[in-house]
């Protein structure tokens, strides 16, 4: 945990920063005005980068090898503070004087100041890599009308008046991204956090393992099973790859899968929690702030491709089991699953409250903060489950560090987004990309992909999306593309990366818990989450398989035929047919273009695609027929 490097005053620092934060974030949305408190939208705002930017330079630190808090990173953390606080107390005289464009000598040196602290804070939280992208773009402006690509080419700002528009407005650091974290994502995070620290991961890899514990290849089924849980609560592909592998790797390779192949399941399994709801990292959340939908429209939507992905790696795992003869975990190693549910009721009780809010009562900010509480009291009531004060303080440090890493992140990332939007190209770029593809959705799609893909390599899910969300979706939904797929595939594709190489962070760090090899591991979880690189394609073409972006009857239809469709591909790639056997090469490439027509709602294509289904199945039962009766005739 990073804050290990604290002592135990700068852990109260972080802890009261983190109480003031989360508590802003509850009197805004529950409009309780307690003591007096109600500070406006941009003053709130202001007041949550200041609660949580200052205390990342405490929990991160300069340089790797650091153990404790230097000087610097006090100085960084009281200067933050200073500027915040100040900024925050003039957030009216900011909106009526207008100070994004001609603010006094002081909060333009401020801006300064803090453009640059939250470039260092970022580059500790997220790294190198995106520090110096936001840099080079937060800094485009100001050459902006001298670019020699017209493409590129937009309205120039000088030095003072940029950094006034990226700190000062409500279009750069302080943008729609920003805004989503105060309105809305913050309390999931703390969620997150409460749901996991007070044992939910633990009950749900346990709910999993008395699933699927004793069915052929168990173990793998209970880690795929138990990082869905985990991620989609989590939304952190590598910590998720790195908590939840530690348990389920040993236990694969125990049961006979190959240390690579078993890396490789984990790493799968758990990239898949930042496309699957609720939480799906903070992309989701954004999304709904850029395309001002109520976030469970974005989450109904995710669902289905989601079960798809997981589906299509179920069904791969499952046929290495039954070719490599692989048999489930004993009755003495499977828990429960009455006793199980029984014990860790309430965190599903707590996801349904959760639930409730979101879908029914149209609470979206404050659903997580009553499924937080709802939690924490059965926890505290329940001796099994109470907190000490240690553990509670821990509790606390956790949700500072994982609301300063968002918050910093996101807001480093507004800096992308205001240079855009300030120069106009954000507007014209996608306008062009339209023009250069000539219409063509495939060629916009392809462009997207190898963008995201690229991107990826260096930047988080948030960063990435939110970048293509102002550039690439635009151009989809101007071919007529429907705007929720749009998005959803830009996320899709942000994700990539986790398992392909030359960087695929989460199969190299299941590969170095498994002591397998790095590449090995990647290229075997490209093919495990191979499921990821089409659904996001057939989401653009047949945006029915998107809960409530097409008629009832066309989605149920569309949903089924996916299904049959994915379970025909992850079977051809895996060379395993569920009921008939091992596949030969012709028939797995049969298969495989025979579930890729599944997803087209074309009567002729889909036909085709069932006949080759139930042809290669008739031709398996007669060639094991035969070899029956050739076994009978020799006996």
């Amino acid at each position: 945990m990073k804050t290990e490097r604290l002592n135990f005053f700068w852990k109260v620092v972080v802890a009261v920063s983190t109480v003031i934060g989360v508590f802003l974030s509850i009197n805004m949305l529950f409009y309780i005005h307690l003591f007096g408190i109600n500070p406006i939208q941009n003053a709130y705002l202001i007041y949550l980068l200041g609660c949580f930017m200052p205390i990342s330079f405490l929990i991160f630190p300069a340089k790797k090898t650091q153990t404790s808090v230097k000087w610097y990173d006090v100085v960084f953390f009281a200067v933050s503070v200073i500027i915040t606080v100040y900024l925050g107390l003039q957030g009216k005289r900011i909106i009526e004087e207008g100070w994004d464009w001609n603010a006094p000598t002081i909060p333009t040196y401020f801006s300064i100041v803090l453009w640059a602290l939250l470039l260092e804070a970022l580059r500790r939280t997220a790294g190198l890599v995106l520090s110096l992208i936001c840099l080079v773009i937060s800094l485009y402006p100001l050459v902006a009308s001298n670019v020699p690509i017209s493409l590129l080419q937009g309205q120039s700002y000088d030095f003072l008046t940029l950094a006034r528009n990226h700190i000062l407005s409500s279009n750069s650091v302080f943008g729609i991204a920003y805004t989503t974290i105060g309105n809305l994502l913050l309390g999931f995070l703390v969620f997150g956090v409460v749901i996991t620290r007070t044992g939910g991961g633990d009950f749900f890899f346990n709910l999993a393992l008395s699933l699927f514990g004793r069915t052929r290849g168990g173990s793998a089924k209970v880690a795929v099973v138990g990082s869905a849980f985990f991620g989609m609560l989590s939304g952190s592909a590598v910590s998720n790859a790195v908590t939840i592998g530690a348990m389920t790797i040993p236990a694969m390779k125990k049961s006979g899968y190959k240390p690579y192949y078993a890396a490789a399941i984990e790493a799968t399994a758990s990239t898949g929690g930042t496309i699957t709801p609720p939480i799906m990292g903070s992309a989701a959340f954004i999304m709904a702030s850029f395309l001002a939908t109520p976030y469970y429209h974005i989450a109904l939507a995710a669902a289905v491709p989601a079960f798809l992905y997981y589906l299509g790696l179920f069904i791969q795992i499952d046929g290495y089991a039954a070719k490599n003869h692989l048999k489930g975990l004993s009755k003495s190693e499977v828990p429960s699953f009455w006793k199980t549910l029984k014990d860790g009721w309430y965190y599903i009780f707590a996801i349904l409250i959760m639930i409730a809010f979101l879908g029914f009562l149209n609470s979206e900010g404050q659903a997580p903060y009553y499924a937080s509480v709802a939690l924490l009291i059965i926890a505290m009531i329940k001796k099994e489950t109470r907190m000490s004060k240690k553990q509670l303080f821990d509790m606390l440090l956790e949700i500072g560090k994982v609301l300063a890493d968002i918050v910093v992140i996101i807001a480093g990332v507004g800096f992308i987004v205001g240079a855009l939007s300030a120069t106009g190209v954000s507007f014209s770029l996608s306008r062009e990309l339209v023009a250069a593809a000539g219409d063509s959705t495939f060629l916009i799609l392809i462009g997207g992909a190898l963008t995201s893909f690229i991107l990826g390599m260096g930047m988080t899910v948030s960063a990435v999306y939110v970048f293509l969300a102002v550039i690439m979706a635009p151009a989809l939904i101007a071919v007529g593309v429907d705007p929720i797929a749009a998005h959803l595939y830009v996320v899709y594709w942000a994700t990539v990366s986790y398992i392909t190489p030359p960087v695929a962070l989460a199969a190299f760090a299941t590969a170095s818990i498994a002591g397998a090899s790095p590449m090995k591991t990647g290229f075997q979880a490209v093919q495990l989450g191979s499921v990821k690189f089409i659904v996001p394609f057939f989401m653009i073409y047949n945006p029915a398989i998107l809960i409530g972006r097409g008629e009832p009857l066309e989605t149920v239809l569309s949903i089924v035929l996916s299904i049959i469709g994915i379970f025909m591909i992850a079977s051809s790639l895996e060379g395993y047919l569920l009921g008939a056997g091992a596949l030969k090469i012709v028939e797995r490439l049969l298969l495989f273009a025979g579930g890729l027509l599944m997803f087209f709602m074309n009567l002729y294509l889909l036909i085709i695609g069932l006949v080759v289904l139930g042809l290669i199945y008739l031709f398996k039962i007669k060639v094991s027929l035969n070899v029956n009766k050739e076994k009978g005739q020799e006996v």
